[in-house]
């Protein structure tokens, strides 16, 4: 594989090296790690955007978040929403830690996601019911009317289901809690994003049944009802579960 030097505008520092084969997020990912690790890329700096990388890898948008969310799982970027990523402080014996991608491929470790995200997720549901505030409410309703507007759409779909799990942990107004959803939804996308071709978010029947789920659980939020939306938020997360179990089966 030929090794291409290219300057990413306003970041010289960055080194890319072209792609040509699928599926290669654990490639760019490897090559952004060697670059924080060896310091080429400081601690605070950012990242060049999803778009922009996904030019200079050749490789499609999708890839390159697949990449960044491998790194985050790593604890080697932080990815703030609408702001972009950045390059941690963290110590050099503290970076060789595995691609999830590579353990989510056992049943066994998806399984154990499945458990801990619905112990996590069924408890956020109940505290965000009671802690709510309007703030909460109106960032629910914007990312609703978000997954309504892009049913369908399989990027802005994986992105907005992402959102809402973030939004109802926000809702608990716990940090600990936030922090904990946040690390489990990074490694559960990996896996979800494994089943991409079940076409979770791509099927329009599929997203409008998520978007239902969803607002069956935003209803009991906003009427301050835990027991309700923890009810509904047993359903969603059975549904995702049985999708997930189907595709490791096969």
């Amino acid at each position: 594989m030929e090794l291409v030097i290219e300057a990413v505008r306003g970041r010289p520092d960055l080194e890319i090296q072209k792609i040509s084969s699928r599926k290669i997020y654990e490639v760019i990912a490897d090559q952004i790690k060697e670059q924080i690790v060896s310091g080429a890329l400081q601690p605070g700096q950012k990242l060049p955007s999803a778009k922009e990388l996904s030019e200079r890898f050749q490789v499609g948008r999708s890839t390159v978040r697949e990449a960044l969310s491998a790194l985050k799982a790593m604890g080697l970027v932080e990815i703030h929403q609408g702001e972009g990523s950045y390059v941690r402080s963290i110590e050099a014996q503290d970076v060789d830690l595995p691609v999830f991608d590579s353990l989510l491929m056992s049943r066994e470790t998806v399984m154990e996601l499945i458990e801990a995200r619905k112990a996590l997720e069924i408890s956020n549901a109940a505290l965000a019911a009671e802690k709510r505030n309007d703030q909460d409410i109106a960032k629910f309703e914007a990312v609703l009317s978000k997954m309504e507007d892009f049913l369908g759409n399989e990027e802005e779909g994986e992105r907005s289901d992402m959102m809402f799990h973030l939004t109802l942990a926000q809702a608990t107004h716990n940090s600990i809690m936030e922090r904990m959803i946040d690390s489990i939804s990074t490694q559960m996308q990996a896996a979800i994003r494994e089943t991409r071709r079940l076409q979770m978010y791509s099927s329009k029947t599929v997203s409008r049944q998520l978007l239902k789920e969803h607002r069956a659980i935003y209803e009991a939020i906003l009427k301050g009802d835990p027991a309700a939306a923890q009810d509904a938020m047993r359903h969603h997360l059975f549904h995702v579960e049985q999708v997930l179990l189907k595709f490791l089966k096969k």
